[in-house]
């Protein structure tokens, strides 16, 4: 169940509709947590299992942890490990099984060992990566002492499969989402305007943004070598537009329902592409993995102390499993290192200017071209069906070398440049005056616009969001 399909849009409206008729929170948790497994179910309910296993082991794992005597550390990481190891095993066996037995066997084949391993035949449930980080989240967080378990299984269950977010983000946290559960909702709590117009910007970014250039995008990436250069900088522009668009859509949407609920859930995206350095735009880009990823590997691992050939082995450490978080293929390891390798440079750079006293850096608008150009071209691995594939593209894109003739429409470069200005319009937030002061007839009338437009451009053909294979 897509967001953009009409059959989500019925189904909210009926969640909706009951979940304010109710009058009591526990009343109102129950029927949430039935539609989250309904929703999930959707797609296969076989996999309600996993997310089932996985609140049960971590609601006695917190509850064990929280019991332990805080002199008692062996018993205290004996559940904390229970927890780590069930998440992960989970995770292991359903998204990187094939990968690791499919790389150790070419590993051996390259030094002449034949080995011939089974392979099995897996699903990837949807999601398991979001809600598998989060669950881990909830455990390590009342290990370290700065949550305490959640009053009921209810009240867990409700964090780890609530709906909106449940398939492909945000990474919620236990501590800012269960808190939450303790107070009844009321409908003054929503933000109405501000939801609605979230939901709609979401909205337009799959449905008429992401879903149209995919027509453009795929047939280039599926054939890059029978493009001109040209074609690779159009191609892996509009892929960039096309996967913002895609991923930021679904978490506006996201958080937008969970508050037409009267639940509040944290930012994902900032405008990462107006980012001046690789640094600006990981605190920009997929703010709940950015911030998950430094504070639960990062920080353990010995985060910025320590020397710096230490300090920047825990940073690419960091970005790799960042990268395979993503995906069980090599492609998604380079693109992390890619991200890595950037980090690493933008602190050098730093700390050179800052050792000979420098002030002057990279101008503003040289510095955003810079990262943009950089981003870019890791796309190329992320998103590339194969190595051969992934080189071509990074030849035309860097190199200027046309490996064929055919070219891409040259309007998907006007379709970018007035994408570019639709960006800017959003964050200089200079719609904001007019969301919080309009009167409510002028205010439905621009929601009654931009409900056409959507309309009017949607693309014909429904398409999962890209980060559901993820």
């Amino acid at each position: 169940m897509i967001f953009t399909e009409f059959r989500f849009l019925l189904f909210f409206a009926v969640v909706f509709a009951v979940h304010w008729t109710l009058k009591e929170n526990r009343a109102r948790k129950i029927w949430l947590l039935l539609c989250s497994y309904y929703f999930y179910a959707a797609w296969d309910w076989r996999f309600l299992s996993l997310i089932f296993a996985s609140t049960v082991v971590d609601h006695f794992a917190g509850s064990g942890i929280d019991r332990c005597d805080r002199a008692d550390e062996k018993r205290r990481k004996r559940w904390l490990l229970l927890s780590v190891l069930c998440n992960l095993g989970l995770l292991g066996v359903f998204k990187y099984f094939n990968f690791f037995v499919d790389s150790g066997s070419a590993f051996l084949n390259t030094l002449g060992i034949g080995a011939t391993v089974p392979a099995l035949r897996i699903i990837l449930p949807v999601g398991i990566s979001f809600y598998t980080f989060q669950t881990m989240s909830y455990t390590i967080d009342i290990y370290r002492g700065r949550l305490r378990p959640a009053k009921s299984f209810l009240d867990l269950g409700l964090f780890v499969g609530f709906f909106p977010q449940l398939v492909a983000g945000p990474i919620v946290r236990a501590r800012d989402f269960i808190p939450q559960l303790d107070r009844l909702r009321r409908p003054a709590d929503i933000p109405f305007r501000a939801c609605a117009l979230l939901f709609l910007s979401g909205f337009l970014k799959k449905a008429c943004i992401s879903d149209n250039i995919s027509v453009v995008v795929d047939p280039y990436f599926a054939h890059p070598q029978a493009y001109d250069a040209l074609s690779a900088w159009i191609g892996v522009l509009l892929y960039s537009v096309q996967i913002y668009c895609d991923f930021s859509g679904y978490s506006d949407m996201a958080i937008a329902t969970a508050g037409f609920l009267g639940y509040r859930l944290c930012d994902n995206f900032a405008h990462p592409y107006f980012s001046g350095s690789i640094q600006e735009f990981w605190r920009r880009w997929h703010i709940s993995l950015s911030t998950w990823l430094r504070d639960y590997p990062y920080i353990p691992l010995g985060g910025g102390r320590g020397s710096k050939l230490f300090r920047y082995r825990n940073l690419m450490l960091t970005m790799l499993l960042g990268g395979l978080w993503h995906g069980a293929a090599w492609r998604f390891v380079i693109w992390g290192g890619l991200h890595g390798l950037a980090l690493v440079v933008h602190r050098e750079w730093r700390t050179m200017l800052e050792r000979r006293g420098i002030g002057w850096s990279i101008p503003p608008a040289a510095g955003v071209a810079l990262t943009f150009y950089w981003v870019g071209l890791t796309w190329i691995f992320f998103r590339a069906t194969d190595w051969r594939s992934a080189f071509v593209i990074a030849r035309s894109y860097l190199f200027l070398h046309s490996p064929g003739v055919k070219s891409l429409d040259l309007d998907g470069l006007y379709l970018f440049l007035l994408l570019v200005a639709a960006h800017w319009i959003a964050y200089r937030r200079w719609t904001v005056p007019f969301r919080r002061s309009a009167p409510d007839v002028l205010f439905a009338a621009v929601l009654g616009v931009i409900v056409s437009f959507i309309s009017f451009f949607m693309a014909s053909d429904v398409a999962p969001f890209i980060y559901f294979q993820f």
